[in-house]
């Protein structure tokens, strides 16, 4: 099975959501592979992936690195390097996948991975449901109602929300915005990592319980 972890922008907190899932799932009995398509402004093996390993302890594979930490698109064709094709890229992503497999985008889901295709495209091609990673401070609710309804029209299921990083003191805003997300954006939201510590095993119970649920009824068909 296919999930694509997306994020309502960039620098919401995708990375540690995928590491602290990762981790949740495997230690449900899953087994759990994580695959970064693009990663832009890294060398090779120090990206996002690399992340998700040291935090998980799962395998993780990068498929393609641009130099500049741009949109993949953009970083590839300024740096000349071949961009794959969206067939090419489900081709490779279903040849190293597990039986639960966590596909992190780059930035939102709109964000061009190559000239013509986004993770959005990628997820209809795989056929996997979004777990969607928003923002809680002032504009959140936008952001977030913005990608649901997008995915929603492309087709797509959304599993639910997480809060990528939940500050220590919550101002009004994001206190609020805990109350209405869920209300505005019509899925549920899985829970919210806390800002000033690691992800781990336990750190999102709804949202592995969720998907393991998800991945195990996927089995017994």
């Amino acid at each position: 099975m296919f999930i694509c972890i997306t994020g309502t922008g960039t620098d919401v907190g995708k990375t540690w959501v995928t590491a602290a899932l990762a981790a949740g799932l495997v230690q449900s009995g899953l087994e759990v592979g994580v695959i970064k398509p693009m990663q832009t402004g890294t060398n090779p093996g120090e990206g996002d992936a690399a992340e998700v390993a040291r935090l998980s302890g799962v395998d993780t594979q990068e498929l393609h690195v641009y130099p500049e930490p741009l949109a993949p698109n953009v970083s590839a064709r300024r740096a000349g390097i071949s961009q794959p094709s969206l067939a090419e890229l489900c081709h490779s992503i279903k040849k190293q996948a597990c039986p639960v497999t966590l596909i992190e985008g780059a930035g939102g889901l709109l964000v061009r991975l190559a000239e013509d295709y986004t993770l959005a495209d990628v997820a209809r091609e795989l056929g996997a449901p979004l777990v969607v990673v928003t923002s809680l401070g002032l504009g959140s609710l936008n952001s977030a109602e913005l990608t649901v309804e997008v995915a929603r029209n492309r087709g797509l299921s959304v599993i639910g929300l997480v809060g990528g990083s939940l500050p220590e003191t919550n101002d009004a805003a994001t206190l609020t915005n805990l109350e209405e997300l869920e209300r505005v954006c019509s899925v549920p939201l899985l829970g919210c990592l806390p800002e000033a510590l690691s992800p781990n095993a336990e750190s999102l119970p709804v949202a592995v319980s969720r998907i393991a649920e998800m991945c195990q009824a996927v089995e017994s068909e």
